[in-house]
């Protein structure tokens, strides 16, 4: 499908989200948007390491890692750039990244799919653990990027986790964002960070939390291992919550005074009425664990800059809704409404 034909199919796709047949649960939805199968039509990619953090007479400078997808090199500046940034315990091969990079790469965009540090297998690659304040991370890459090869439109879009990040970073900016970022898309972000941790620990949640902490704890090992002289192992004994582990390994390690002061420190809510480029949020309100407080969507409601879309069905990340074979509409509603916003505001 050629870039035109793509733009007419994603406009003529419904603005408005059903949920798919049997999947009204949020839990459903966040299960299965995992689980179903995707296509990826996606060239090679090319991987490029980013320095988001330079060294100190004591440690090695921090990368991430970011898989690349170029459009021609006759028109790559001008064309739409998309820097996408998963969730937590997720990289750039996450289903959702792969999921929107076909989309957007049919469209005409360059794709850069950003890994958070120690993600997608790099956790050599930096002295550092990885958190939800660490926004100055994705500022780094876009400046690299566009420098390198003259991009002049830049969109960054967030899931979950990586939501609060790109959402953080555009109130940090605030009015003085530069001219080649034209817009910031959060899908499910996790900007009030300490309402999500504890809803997380809800008994019917708890499930997701040990998948987390499962695989978080399984990191946190692996960087004792790599960098014995800076982490202690014994810190990741008896932890059983996410608050738990962000207080006694998160805050220890990065500069937070304990959880509290990292979920406020480090939650993009504290920023998001300073946005000032066009910006989309999509929230479902029985996601099972990300909460959006009243006070924020206040603010949200309030910044002109933000268009903010509520859906009564969708989970976490998911937005399932029914495909239509006749129109080659797979169903992925999030991912089809972000793209209508990024190329209208390329």
């Amino acid at each position: 499908m050629t870039p035109t034909a793509e733009r007419e199919s994603i406009v003529s796709h419904a603005a408005e989200f059903q949920p798919r047949r049997f999947l009204i649960n949020g839990h459903l939805q966040t299960i299965m948007g995992n689980y179903l199968p995707r296509s990826n039509d996606l060239p090679a990619p090319e991987a490029q390491l980013v320095e988001v953090s330079p060294a100190t007479d004591t440690q090695i400078a921090s990368q991430v890692l970011c898989h690349c997808h170029w459009q021609p090199e006759e028109v790559r500046s001008s064309r739409p750039t998309a820097i996408i940034v998963h969730g937590l315990e997720g990289s750039s091969n996450s289903q959702y990244v792969v999921g929107n990079s076909n989309k957007l790469w049919r469209a005409g965009c360059n794709i850069i799919r950003m890994n958070m540090r120690n993600c997608g297998g790099t956790e050599a690659l930096s002295p550092t653990l990885y958190h939800s304040g660490l926004s100055n991370d994705v500022l780094a890459v876009m400046n690299f990027f566009v420098a390198r090869h003259d991009l002049q439109s830049i969109s960054l879009i967030g899931y979950s986790m990586g939501g609060n990040l790109v959402l953080k970073l555009a109130g940090e900016l605030g009015a003085a964002a530069p001219h080649e970022l034209h817009s910031v898309i959060g899908v499910s972000p996790a900007l009030d960070l300490g309402p999500s941790a504890d809803a997380l620990h809800r008994p019917h949640n708890r499930v997701y939390e040990m998948k987390f902490l499962h695989a978080l704890l399984r990191r946190y090992r692996r960087k004792v291992m790599l960098f014995p002289h800076l982490y202690d192992l014994k810190l990741a004994r008896g932890i059983r919550s996410l608050r738990e582990l962000d207080d006694r390994i998160t805050a220890v390690y990065s500069g937070f005074t304990g959880a509290d002061d990292y979920y406020y420190r480090a939650a993009a809510a504290r920023v998001i009425d300073r946005i000032a480029v066009p910006t989309l949020i999509l929230h479902a309100l029985d996601d099972p664990f990300v909460r959006i407080t009243d006070e924020s969507c206040s603010k949200l409601e309030a910044n002109p800059n933000i268009r903010l879309i509520t859906t009564h069905h969708g989970g976490h990340c998911a937005f399932l809704a029914q495909p239509d074979a006749d129109t080659g509409y797979d169903g992925y509603w999030a991912e089809h409404t972000l793209l209508r916003f990024l190329l209208a505001n390329a």
